[in-house]
């Protein structure tokens, strides 16, 4: 793919992270959600790609805009084909209650290239570069971080897990809390914490939690452009899941397998996100008289280029409007 049109698509999660940072502490999160939304989806229509929404908002009668399977683009016969996947507000409740971590996030990949995750749960696993090949979903958490303390060359008592906060994740954080290593636990936002694994000053060596299948793939192009790893089994949560899944093109043998990195992110992927309040890996956009000031992240895995962008947005110049905050 064209590698400027990862910077077209940075322009497209600042226009979703402006207008959902409006929304920042106001306790309404369905507000900041659509704003994100409505603003991502007219974005789009400026990009001169033949896109198609792979992992969106929903499935068509459910999202009004940013559905599974919408078209998006220009649509020009020239432009290329891409698949999307886009979470306009990564963080609906971080944003909403003004605490740090939420993201405006967009994956694209050639045609074919992304898992067509169901909305349903998924297991992830994610490090960075140094124990790509050796974490694993078929081992014990106690074995990964084994295996990745020697990679490291540390203590496993030197590593940091980071760990949904949820009832069904007790186990996994005794067994961390019981092999020694420190443990963070986040409420939201799983995205940002797996991509934390390959940012060396995150203090976060490793991922591991059952959250949002969409969330996964989102998570699993980003560590393909930083060299870091992720797999991810699907944890359906009822055998309602399984079937809508397999009705939209699921395949049978997929329903309980492991995905590696390769499954989930093919070749020649492109990843971008704004953030909307302060985290782990960007700040939030920060308001200020007649403008905006964002910060970004770009990654493309055919060159492992990895930028980071603060944008100056200059609102008397180029107005930006959106939904009233208020």
């Amino acid at each position: 793919m064209d590698r400027n049109l990862a910077l077209e698509m940075v322009r497209v999660t600042e226009r979703a992270a402006l207008a959902a940072a409006r929304w920042n502490g106001k306790g309404n999160k369905v507000a900041a959600d659509q704003a994100a939304v409505d603003a991502m989806r007219s974005a789009f229509d400026s990009l001169a790609i033949r896109g198609r929404v792979v992992i969106g908002e929903g499935e068509r009668d459910e999202a009004p805009m940013l559905y599974i399977g919408e078209e998006v683009g220009r649509w020009g016969d020239e432009d290329p084909e891409v698949d999307i996947a886009l979470d306009p507000l990564e963080g609906t409740n971080l944003c909403a209650g003004g605490k740090p971590g939420a993201l405006a996030v967009i994956a694209t990949a050639p045609r074919g290239k992304l898992l067509h995750a169901p909305d349903s749960y998924m297991f992830k696993i994610a490090c960075g570069p140094e124990g790509r090949g050796l974490i694993s979903l078929a081992k014990s958490v106690t074995e990964n971080l084994q295996l990745l303390a020697e990679a490291k060359r540390c203590d496993v008592s030197d590593l940091n897990v980071a760990i949904l906060e949820r009832p069904r994740h007790e186990d996994i954080v005794d067994e961390v809390r019981s092999s020694g290593a420190m443990v963070t636990l986040f409420t939201d936002g799983d995205v940002n914490f797996a991509l934390a694994t390959c940012k060396r000053d995150s203090g976060i060596d490793l991922f591991v939690s059952k959250g949002g299948a969409p969330e996964g793939v989102l998570a699993a192009v980003a560590m393909q452009c930083l060299g870091g790893d992720f797999q991810g089994q699907m944890a359906w949560r009822n055998k309602t899941e399984k079937e809508r899944a397999l009705g939209m093109g699921f395949a049978e043998e997929d329903l309980d397998r492991v995905f590696s990195l390769q499954e989930l992110a093919g070749a020649d992927v492109m990843f971008s996100a704004t953030g909307v309040t302060g985290g782990p890996m960007l700040r939030g956009v920060d308001f200020f008289g007649g403008g905006a000031r964002s910060h970004s992240l770009v990654l493309r895995s055919t060159t492992g280029t990895v930028r980071f962008l603060e944008t100056i947005h200059d609102f008397e110049r180029r107005p930006f409007f959106t939904a009233s905050s208020e």
